[in-house]
């Protein structure tokens, strides 16, 4: 059905702008409103969702989380604490999706319906954590748990992008500084080569070729990379390719332990927040294999459900699955045994998580001397296979 913006007044003639979705038409919106108090004065058909008119980052939404959970600690009201956020927005795409959430909730939408459309800005936690704090009357507690979790996600983000910061630039002075010599030095050691009249060795071969196909064919070469990287993109959204993908990035040699832990720490997390804010176990594993964002875990997020449902307890039913660490799998045992599953849970993923900064850490640090030795091979063939014809050629003359 159409989302419908609109403009109404309360009892005392107030005008207010707010959002409504799952409408048929704008005669349904005036009956709507009326029956809670409103009185509509304009509305029109939204052309688009809020967020699809611009980009707002994972910092955004940390920020805003935890805003949002401090305000309603203190006191304020949800649309007192939306109408200060929708205010203090710096982005605009941010301020017109907290406008909408605003409004959905002024005509007497619960707070996770309102952020519902909005589920791929905030994530499919976030949305969980409000239903199941609404549920539970714990709000306030679910809202700053939220705001932690985001947090938490987003150092693991950059921590991990910034281990690959040095390799990416490593990998791209390199590609640079070789193509600068295919395309600039190369060339004028070749008409150099055809006055020597010696035979070329190998490697010097290999430039000639690599330098004639790179000036040559260079710009369709760059075009084919471009279509290419397009083309892959579009190939992983297919279901069954993308099933293939997630389950080779946990077996891929060096990586495949990194991921796997971290789609540990990225499913039991989020699990044991769900629990701890009165959500079911099985609400609670399904919500979290979603977060997951993993075929393989979606998978075995089933698997444990199906589980939960027959009865079996959660460090049995995590035990059958080698995918989690030990630690994970005794922490959720002790925690059921004491009655305390989710603080032994989050316990379980602290000490998971330092494991992977470890292994990042370990990881930099074997990488970046490998990363310099095949840099300074390349370039160190590159020469070889400039200067060898003349060698040979000095050779000769002696």
């Amino acid at each position: 059905m159409p989302t419908y913006q609109y403009i109404a007044k309360d009892h005392l003639g107030t005008e207010f702008k707010g959002v409504y979705d799952d409408i048929s038409d704008v005669g349904s919106l005036r009956a709507e409103l009326t029956r809670i108090g409103y009185v509509l004065i304009e509305a029109h058909q939204a052309k688009a969702p809020a967020h699809a008119r611009g980009r707002i980052g994972q910092q955004d939404v940390v920020a805003f989380a935890y805003k949002l959970s401090g305000m309603y600690s203190a006191g304020l009201s949800i649309i007192e604490c939306l109408e200060t956020l929708e205010g203090q927005a710096e982005k605009e795409a941010l301020r017109q999706v907290v406008s909408d959430v605003r409004g959905r909730v002024e005509v007497g939408t619960s707070l996770s319906k309102a952020f519902e459309p909005h589920r791929e800005v905030f994530s499919e936690f976030f949305v969980g954590m409000l239903e199941a704090g609404e549920a539970a009357g714990k709000l306030g507690e679910a809202l700053e748990m939220s705001a932690v979790y985001l947090e938490k996600r987003a150092q693991l983000r950059n921590k991990i992008k910034s281990a690959f910061v040095y390799p990416v630039s490593v990998g791209v002075v390199c590609i640079g500084i070789l193509s600068c010599l295919l395309l600039f030095v190369v060339p004028v050691f070749i008409k150099l080569y055809k006055n020597l009249h010696v035979a070329l060795p190998w490697p010097t071969l290999i430039l000639v070729n690599l330098s004639t196909l790179l000036r040559s064919w260079g710009i369709f070469m760059l075009g084919g990379a471009g279509a290419g990287a397009w083309a892959l993109t579009r190939i992983l959204k297919d279901p069954k390719v993308r099933s293939g993908w997630d389950r080779f990035k946990l077996r891929i040699p060096v990586l495949g332990k990194l991921n796997r832990l971290i789609l540990v720490s990225r499913f039991i997390r989020p699990f044991a927040m769900l629990i701890s804010v009165g959500l079911s176990v099985i609400d609670a594993l399904r919500i979290a294999g979603r977060i997951a964002a993993n075929d393989k875990m979606s998978r075995i997020a089933d698997e444990l459900e199906k589980a939960a449902r027959a009865g079996n307890p959660v460090g049995r039913a995590l035990k059958a699955h080698d995918i989690f660490p030990p630690v994970i799998v005794q922490m959720a045992a002790s925690g059921e045994q004491v009655g305390k599953l989710p603080e032994m849970l989050a316990k379980g993923v602290d000490i998971l998580d330092r494991d992977i900064e470890k292994s990042i850490d370990g990881l930099i640090i074997k990488l970046e001397p490998a990363l310099t030795l095949v840099m300074g091979l390349v370039i160190g063939v590159v020469l070889m296979g400039v200067y060898l014809p003349m060698f040979d050629y000095m050779t000769h003359i002696e």
